[in-house]
C-alpha cells in the first residue's frame, strides 16, 4: 500500500503539535514524559520537532495525560495556523 504524502497544511499542524506538547512539558525532561508516557524518547523527539507530523492517537494521548493536557486543549492549540500554540498552552492552564 503507498500513502498519500502529507500536505503543507498537516505537516504545519504537526509542527504546532510538536510545539504545544513541548510547551506542555516545559521544565520537565523528555526522558521523563517519554517514560510516563510509554514511548521511546526519540519518538517524542520526532513528534516535538515535527518529524513526526501525524502521530498515532493513542501515542499523543498518552503524552497529553503524562504532561497533564486534556486531548481538546491540545486540538485547540493546533487548530490555527496564525496563533503561536505556545502561547495558547500557557493560556489553558
Amino acid at each position: 500500500m503507498v500513502r498519500v504524502p502529507l500536505t503543507d497544511e498537516e505537516r504545519s499542524r504537526g509542527e504546532r503539535l510538536g510545539v504545544a506538547l513541548r510547551a506542555a512539558r516545559a521544565s520537565r525532561s523528555m526522558v521523563d514524559v517519554a517514560a510516563e508516557a510509554g514511548i521511546s524518547v526519540e519518538t517524542l523527539r520526532k513528534i516535538e520537532t515535527g518529524r513526526i507530523p501525524t502521530p498515532a492517537f493513542f501515542t499523543v494521548a498518552a503524552i497529553a495525560d503524562a504532561v497533564g493536557v486534556p486531548l481538546d486543549v491540545l486540538r485547540t492549540a493546533c487548530e490555527d495556523p496564525e496563533a503561536d500554540p505556545a502561547f495558547k498552552m500557557s493560556q489553558a492552564s
